[in-house]
C-alpha cells in the first residue's frame, strides 16, 4: 500500500476505497527483494448517485527484481471527478472546497 500512496495516491483526488474484490500472492518476497508496482485500470464510471465522483476499478501487479509478478490485487478507488474546463490541465488544483 505505502507502493500505491507513494506513487500516486497522495497527488491525486482520491475519496477512498469501498474495497478490494480480490489479492493473490503468487509468489514469496523475500528480505533484499526490489518491488515495483504497476496499475492497469480495468473500468472508469462515474457514481450515479454522486456524479462528481468517479469510480476506478483497478488491478494492481506487483513484481520483483526478476520481473516476476509475486502479487495481484483488483479493487476500486473514489475519486473526485474534473469539470471539463479543467481537462486541459493535466494537474489541476484541487482544494478542500472542491471535496464533496
Amino acid at each position: 500500500m505505502r507502493m500505491m500512496c507513494d506513487d500516486y495516491l497522495l497527488e491525486a483526488a482520491s475519496l477512498g476505497s469501498p474495497g478490494l474484490e480480490n489479492i493473490r500472492w503468487l509468489k514469496p518476497v523475500r528480505p533484499g527483494d526490489t518491488l515495483h508496482v504497476r496499475s492497469v485500470v480495468l473500468e472508469a464510471r462515474p457514481l450515479d448517485s454522486k456524479p462528481h465522483v468517479g469510480l476506478l476499478r483497478t488491478r494492481w501487479e506487483m513484481l520483483n527484481q526478476n520481473n516476476e509478478e509475486v502479487m495481484q490485487m483488483e479493487g476500486y478507488g473514489m475519486f473526485q471527478r474534473r469539470d471539463l474546463a479543467q481537462a486541459n490541465d493535466p494537474y489541476p488544483a484541487i482544494t478542500p472546497e472542491d471535496r464533496p
